[in-house]
């Protein structure tokens, strides 16, 4: 049972992961937290679904699908509600207030559009599990997991290893510095939206596969920002370390405690840590960031 839950709590947590990447990419380069990205999640989950129901693809077409639709749903929400903000050079403030703007806007587009009915994706993997140490784990659960975490390695490399996540992290220290060493900042944003937006529908098909699809799954991305603020908002690294301990613990609160109380103990934990922590586990002491 503790071997099960555990495995889970990892496949939960990695999905949380992918999301809280997302928020801290946004944030660490642009200083504000993009709220829209849980519609682009949500987004991302519906165009999973259309894959797997309409054309009947399998896993791994519906997640490449997923990562392309939320990829460019990412860069047209950054082209069409921030780019002319940043241009103005508006405070951060204003940037979060037109991601809310979208956000709202999104949702109810679907509502008209689509409806307020739940959605079931297909059965990938008909409740299939395998016998690990005397528990069984889902296979779902380990899909999950492996391909939060191969999504997650992509990016540290790209970061890492490529010209354009060099300039990604130089844009982090300082964008304007970049700008006048001739990196193009507006294409350079638009990339990190994509990147955010490509983990944003593979996360939301996962959800998705797990749970439900519906027109206010967004609001779960709530949990991904808890996990990007315990990790320290603008961190990579702590919004995967924030993401894991999040989805671990909430799944044995669930199994051992009630599900009832699960929500109650991921902000009793947000709020602990920022009383000692206000920074988060690896977050960097910044000013004038919303």
């Amino acid at each position: 049972m503790f071997l099960q839950t555990l495995f889970t709590g990892l496949s939960v947590g990695g999905i949380y992961a992918l999301m809280a990447v997302g928020y801290s990419l946004i944030f660490s380069i642009l200083n504000f937290s993009n709220f829209a990205h849980g519609s682009v999640i949500m987004l991302g989950a519906y165009m999973g679904l259309g894959l797997a129901s309409k054309f009947g693809l399998k896993l791994g077409f519906v997640v490449a699908g997923a990562m392309a639709g939320g990829g460019l749903l990412a860069v047209l929400n950054e082209r069409l509600a921030y780019r002319k903000l940043r241009h103005r050079n508006a405070p951060s403030l204003y940037l979060m207030i037109s991601a809310m703007g979208c956000s709202v806007f999104l949702e109810n587009m679907v509502y008209v559009t689509i409806g307020s009915r739940f959605y079931a994706f297909p059965e990938f993997f008909t409740r299939r599990v395998v016998t690990f140490l005397g528990s069984s784990v889902s296979v779902m659960d380990l899909f999950a997991l492996a391909f939060s975490l191969l999504a997650i390695g992509a990016l540290g490399l790209f970061l890492a290893r490529s010209r354009t996540g060099i300039a990604i992290r130089a844009g982090v220290c300082d964008m304007t510095m970049c700008s006048l060493m001739g990196v193009d900042t507006d294409r350079l944003v638009a990339l990190v939206f994509l990147l955010a937006g490509a983990l944003g529908g593979l996360a939301g098909t996962f959800m998705g596969v797990r749970y439900l699809v519906y027109p206010t799954m967004g609001w779960i991305t709530n949990k991904a920002y808890i996990a990007a603020v315990i990790g320290g908002l603008g961190s990579l690294l702590g919004a995967i370390v924030g993401g894991v301990i999040l989805g671990v613990v909430e799944t044995f609160i669930s199994a051992y405690v009630s599900s009832i109380l699960r929500d109650v103990f991921s902000f009793t934990i947000l709020i602990a840590l920022l009383v000692c922590m206000p920074n988060g586990l690896f977050g960097k002491s910044m000013e004038e960031r919303v």
